[in-house]
């Protein structure tokens, strides 16, 4: 593979440096940017009171020193937890900067797009939508206005198609679907576990313009990168963090590499000094 090849694949951090820092919080991203990530992705959820937050769990139990579901709380309830005490007893030679109790509250997507609009270089989006069935539309429909709020809802200006800083990611078809109708310029992926028998051809659900399998479906079957090409789309690969498991992503040619370890890979790829 050519180094031009593999300067092409973009390094997406999935919530943020996840591996280094807590996921999800300010601390996470603002060490992926450091470490030269493309891309930062997040999962968003709604709050009782309608705040799009990043959190990947329906609860809070797992990543925070509180309990409650995302959508039973209010932003209110949730800013009085801390997101990075769970990652407290990890092996460290110093103190990491994220034991910095305001970098690891709960992280607004408005804080997220705030600190992306303030980075001096290019740094794109991967926004994956999370919900329960009541708020069915609801996440969508004020995650394109809070977009539309930064001028992140189109291709940047004197940008062509295509060209849009932002994607929205998704499981549900159902989803993607509503995304394409409101905003059909903004990219969409469809993310997969397994390869469902109707798609095995290449073919995406209507709305979805990206495929987004896991890591597990690349290994056990590589030739559906190819008919996912052969069909014209994108593939962008989660979540690729083994060494081994990048050089496959880079033989078969996918266009990003979602990963816990950013610095790492973009090291394996031959972008670091």
């Amino acid at each position: 593979m050519t180094q031009a090849r593999q300067h092409s694949i973009q390094v997406v951090a999935h919530r943020g440096a996840s591996e280094d820092a807590p996921e999800h919080t300010l601390a996470a991203y603002k060490k992926a940017i450091e470490d030269g990530a493309d891309a930062l992705e997040c999962d968003v959820r709604l709050t009782a009171d309608g705040h799009l937050v990043c959190v990947h769990d329906r609860r809070v139990n797992r990543t925070s020193n509180g309990r409650g579901a995302v959508s039973a709380l209010e932003l209110a309830d949730l800013a009085t937890l801390d997101f990075g005490s769970w990652m407290e007893n990890m092996d460290s030679e110093e103190s990491p900067d994220w034991k910095d109790r305001s970098l690891t509250s709960v992280l607004t997507l408005e804080r997220l797009l705030e600190l992306v609009a303030d980075t001096d270089r290019r740094i794109e989006l991967a926004i994956e939508t999370k919900h329960p069935t009541r708020w069915a539309g609801q996440v969508e429909e004020r995650l394109l206005h809070m977009l539309a709020r930064f001028g992140l809802d189109g291709p940047a200006p004197g940008e062509g198609p295509g060209s849009s800083p932002v994607r929205i990611m998704s499981f549900s078809a159902r989803s993607l679907h509503r995304i394409a109708d409101a905003a059909p310029q903004l990219p969409t992926v469809y993310l997969m576990q397994f390869v469902s028998p109707r798609l095995r051809d290449g073919r995406l659900p209507a709305g979805a313009r990206i495929a987004g399998p896991g890591i597990r479906i690349v290994r056990n079957q590589p030739g559906y990168v190819e008919r996912l090409h052969k069909a014209g789309h994108r593939v962008h690969v989660w979540t690729v963090n083994e060494p081994e498991d990048v050089e496959l992503c880079v033989r078969l040619g996918v266009e990003a590499i979602i990963t816990n370890r950013p610095k790492q890979v973009l090291s394996q790829l031959g972008r670091l000094a």
